[in-house]
């Protein structure tokens, strides 16, 4: 096993202090190598270094232009400091050098979605899904995208596979409700609201909903 393996494995274990010391050494030993700078600047986002972060994906890049990864890893790190322009062009980049991942995708999506560019993701959410149909959260914002675009029928078959995979999604089920509420399916909307109440009691655009359904009735 590798200085970059051990180092991963020390991530996954939160041993942030190991993997710095274990990546700083394969950065050492292999220094034209980008995969060190990639993990390395990985710790760092992590332990909320961002600018530091930053330079060891550029110069990942430097090394190898076609690093899909070190572009991907710049991607999550602008998204979660709300630079959804930055990450959507990381992400975009990562996909033309060739990193075909759910992941990828999956963000690309939801930086178009975070820069009001919804009806742009839809290809995003619907590959992620394809590449990894066990993630819930991409069938989650996959439905979201064919609600926006009213492919109502696709939307729901999307939130109802969401909820077979995490059946503790109440935003799923919420959206399951208005979907079953736009096709005037009342019964089955109420049922899907109680359901998001009963995993989320707060839930309170659940909570709105039901109550306009009961007050039509």
């Amino acid at each position: 096993m590798d200085k970059n393996q051990i180092g991963v494995q020390y991530m996954q274990e939160g041993n942030w202090e190991m993997a710095v010391k274990v990546f700083n050494e394969a950065i050492q030993e292999n220094p034209s190598d980008p995969v060190g700078y990639i993990n390395f600047g990985n710790v760092l986002s992590v332990v909320g270094e961002a600018e530091k972060a930053l330079k060891f994906f550029q110069k990942a890049i430097e090394l190898d232009e076609n690093a899909g990864a070190a572009y991907y890893s710049a991607g999550n790190l602008y998204f979660s400091n709300d630079r959804f322009q930055e990450a959507k062009n990381m992400f975009e980049m990562a996909m033309r050098k060739g990193l075909e991942t759910s992941d990828n995708y999956f963000m690309l999506g939801l930086s178009l979605v975070n820069l009001d560019q919804s009806k742009f993701a839809l290809p995003y959410f619907q590959r992620s899904v394809e590449l990894n149909e066990n993630d819930a959260e991409a069938r989650f914002q996959y439905g979201l995208a064919l609600a926006n675009l009213e492919l109502i029928n696709e939307a729901i078959c999307q939130f109802k596979k969401c909820v077979e995979l995490d059946p503790n999604h109440s935003d799923a089920y919420y959206n399951l409700g208005v979907s079953y509420a736009f096709q005037e399916q009342r019964q089955q909307a109420l049922e899907m609201f109680e359901k998001a109440l009963e995993i989320q009691p707060d839930h309170l655009l659940s909570g709105n909903a039901k109550k306009i359904l009961e007050m039509n009735q």
